[in-house]
């Protein structure tokens, strides 16, 4: 299996290390990331200027990679419209967890959904950001769910949160709503910086991904790309004469 893995953190984070050593268990391993962090680019791309794309050596033994000076979606589509094809795509794994609404603003996300638009399959990994090493240890209890249950052939996009303590329960979950909000601190005269605070309000819907984070579960939640409501679409055509 060829697998390629990126991220939003940048090619000498942490998280992307722990993950390439862990995917190498189960396939060839190529790295695309990008050259500097890139956190909270969600799924944008550059199409009006020219970036860097070279092969680096990455301290993994039997990985190749290549830093890319844009987004973690330009890595993806770079690497795979022009390089060669992949079978799945990882990202990750995220300094910071992915949750609810948050997910819209992730680069880690963003990457999985341009994954999803080249027809692979594709999986998100984030854990809070001291947690790295717990949540590397807990991949291959993680992926044994996953391919256990058959989870990659019943949908191609995941997005995986993994807590502080390995060995937790895993939960399927869907999307649940606000995780983080920033104020924004005027640091000199018209500079502003935001300043992120959790909106989490304890709840213990184990349905949601923040819920079930937040309660100590591994959240899994299947993704899609798609942006229109269905049920809106399937009332107001269901109204045309």
């Amino acid at each position: 299996m060829k697998i390629l893995i990126t991220n939003d953190d940048g090619i000498r984070a942490e998280g992307l290390e722990i993950l390439a050593r862990w995917a190498r268990k189960i396939g060839e391993v190529t790295i695309a990331a990008p050259m500097v962090e890139q956190s909270g680019k969600s799924h944008s791309i550059n199409i009006h200027s020219p970036f860097s794309a070279n092969p680096v050596s990455y301290p993994v033994d039997g990985v190749r990679a290549w830093a890319v000076d844009s987004t973690p979606a330009d890595c993806v589509r770079f690497y795979l419209a022009t390089i060669e094809d992949a079978d799945i795509v990882f990202s990750g794994i995220n300094r910071g967890v992915n949750l609810g609404g948050d997910i819209a603003y992730s680069g880690t996300v963003g990457a999985v959904f341009e994954a999803s638009y080249f027809g692979k399959k594709a999986v998100a990994f984030s854990t809070f950001p001291d947690s790295l090493m717990a949540a590397g240890s807990d991949l291959d209890r993680i992926w044994d769910y996953v391919t256990g249950n058959g989870l990659l052939e019943k949908h191609s996009l995941f997005n995986i949160n993994i807590p502080s303590a390995p060995g937790a329960e895993i939960r399927i979950t869907r999307q649940g709503g606000a995780y983080f909000k920033d104020r924004y601190e005027e640091i000199s005269p018209g500079m502003y910086i935001a300043r992120g605070y959790c909106v989490h309000d304890g709840g213990a819907d184990m349905s949601l991904d923040t819920d079930a984070l937040m309660s100590g579960c591994v959240s899994i939640s299947p993704l899609s790309p798609a942006r229109t409501d269905e049920t809106v679409f399937r009332h107001l055509a269901g109204m045309e004469c």
